[in-house]
């Protein structure tokens, strides 16, 4: 959900969270009951993180072996993060094939066919009732992050939540009632798609609310950046792992 917008950075840092073992069936959720409740479905859109398929932009510098492991890494930072989040379902709308990366909770879809703005849409169809929407690319998430579009009351002034990302995209956008039509249509991956995305959901008449300007990991200096703000999660152990491997 790439994409150049004016709002100010507020890469927050994370708190260390705890890891939890992967499930047996990565199809079912399991061990809800101890996860906070909410009204909004939480949905993650991802790819099955295997060299060549991923963070390809980070290669060079890393190996595509290395830029997988990021990106499995970044992948889990985001699902473990929203174990913690107040949601009503959790559901990752994956291309690919689970891995040791996912734990328990999760309910796990195929992605549609299509361009992103298809897939996108295909997701929000799938809910119903309010929904938010993020990607695998911004492991520095945190439920801090994401409250105020899962508060109670978020909906009651709000249509809709966006979450605009530095290099012009966009990392998180939530529906009060999903229309798949919001999506289609709207130019992916491109510097404006953000603005298009964000112009798309004011042009019907939506109230929208703003949650912090995030940076993706797209490029070696993202990484980074990003690592930094958020030193104690899987992404910036992966990224050391990284880094030592290439001194060597």
């Amino acid at each position: 959900m790439t994409g150049n917008t004016t709002r100010r950075t507020e890469d927050a840092t994370r708190p260390t969270r705890t890891s939890a073992r992967p499930t047996g069936d990565a199809t079912r959720p399991t061990g809800t009951s101890a996860r906070p409740t909410g009204a909004t479905t939480l949905l993650v859109i991802a790819k099955e993180p295997r060299p060549g398929r991923v963070k390809t932009r980070l290669t060079p510098p890393y190996t595509p072996e290395q830029a997988a492991e990021l990106a499995a890494a970044a992948l889990a930072d985001t699902l473990h993060a929203l174990l913690l989040a107040p949601a009503r379902q959790r559901i990752l709308v994956l291309d690919g094939t689970p891995g040791p990366w996912l734990p328990p909770g999760f309910t796990v879809v195929p992605q549609a066919a299509g361009g992103l703005d298809e897939r996108l849409a295909a997701a929000f169809a799938g809910c119903a009732g309010p929904a938010l929407l993020v990607g695998m690319d911004t492991p520095q998430l945190s439920p801090e992050l994401l409250d105020p579009a899962l508060r109670e009351g978020a909906w009651r002034e709000h249509d809709a939540w966006f979450g605009p990302a530095v290099d012009g995209g966009f990392w998180a956008l939530g529906l009060a009632s999903p229309d798949p039509g919001l999506l289609r249509g709207v130019p992916m991956s491109v510097p404006s798609t953000g603005a298009a995305q964000l112009g798309r959901l004011t042009a019907a008449g939506l109230r929208v609310g703003m949650l912090p300007r995030l940076r993706d990991v797209d490029t070696a200096e993202d990484a980074r950046l990003v690592a930094a703000h958020a030193p104690d999660g899987r992404f910036a152990a992966a990224l050391a792992g990284c880094e030592a491997g290439q001194a060597r």
